[in-house]
């Protein structure tokens, strides 16, 4: 084959194509996810997140600070040490245009969320007076955040109150029910707080977990204020070590429960209790530790629309 200038000079404007484009690629790693939308396995690549990877578009010393800088839509950094303080947040932007707090791994002494349209991300907290996050407002998202050993109070990892709240890959670990404690990875009650409604817990880990991994009371459980409802729960691909109550998650008088594709890996007497008119549950996906006597326990008065595994007692 005889080679001409031709031939290498189009050999050499191949290469260097080449060479620009493998230099465009992006230098972050990538991760690999599937479009919930659709519910299809179609792929797409988007940027992993790291610490520290936030665009922050406000850097504050303390809380009150951001508060006072904070505009709907911005990202708050903190600059200074707040590991031995309560994280407390009572700014929020609006409902198209959050203001995200974001804690790229930093350590705080608990967090206390008191507005809406907030996002609450990626702060651990390593024996906060309990609950190690407590969060009332509308449209309020926890994520990406660890509560390790809370203490105090009635010992639960998280408690929340409101509406449109996601609460998503946290870690709850080593919740202590000593000294008369229920301590619960997360709570809920409508007492002198609101009853809260369109709540999505997904992809949350309780760990050594003494109580239940959730307990949600509605207003007209018995020690509820009788005002409102609480409902529209959907609980989903959680995973929970419950060591001491009889079931990992009990609902009372809380309608349209989904609880779909979670793992309960300590033995619990049951899995799932429904009582107090309960209402319109639907349970399927779950996976349970081969010690669990069965699944679902359901009084009388929750059985109306439910769906799911046939039960086996009483909550």
């Amino acid at each position: 084959m005889r080679i001409t200038w031709r031939l290498v000079l189009g050999f050499l404007a191949v290469s260097v194509l080449a060479l620009l484009a493998a230099l465009a690629r992006p230098s972050w790693p990538l991760e690999r996810g599937t479009d919930g939308g659709s519910g299809t396995a179609a792929q797409r690549m988007w940027p992993a997140t790291v610490k520290g990877a936030a665009r922050c578009t406000v850097r504050a010393t303390t809380p009150r600070e951001a508060a006072r800088l904070a505009r709907p839509g911005d990202t708050v950094c903190f600059d200074g040490d707040l590991s031995r303080q309560r994280l407390v947040i009572t700014k929020g932007g609006d409902r198209e245009h959050p203001i995200t707090y974001a804690g790229g791994g930093d350590s705080v002494h608990g967090i206390t969320i008191e507005a809406d349209d907030v996002i609450v991300d990626g702060f651990r907290s390593i024996h906060p007076a309990a609950p190690g996050i407590e969060l009332t407002g509308h449209r309020v998202t926890v994520r990406n955040n660890t509560v390790i050993g809370p203490r105090g109070g009635d010992g639960d990892g998280i408690r929340f109150f409101g509406d449109d709240l996601t609460i998503a890959h946290n870690t709850v670990r080593d919740t202590d029910n000593s000294h008369g404690r229920h301590a619960d990875c997360m709570q809920t009650f409508a007492s002198d707080t609101p009853p809260s409604h369109r709540v999505r817990i997904e992809d949350n880990r309780c760990l050594e977990v003494d109580n239940m991994c959730l307990m949600a009371e509605g207003p007209n459980d018995g020690e509820g204020d009788g005002r409102g409802t609480t409902s529209d729960f959907t609980i989903r691909g959680n995973r929970c070590e419950t060591l001491r109550a009889s079931q990992a998650l009990m609902f009372e008088d809380v309608q349209n429960a989904t609880i779909t594709g979670n793992v309960f890996a300590a033995p619990t007497h049951h899995a799932i209790g429904l009582a107090e008119h309960s209402t319109g549950a639907r349970v399927s996906g779950n996976v349970l530790h081969s010690g669990i006597r069965y699944e679902v326990g359901i009084d009388a008065s929750s059985r109306p629309g439910y769906r799911g595994p046939e039960p086996g007692g009483l909550p």
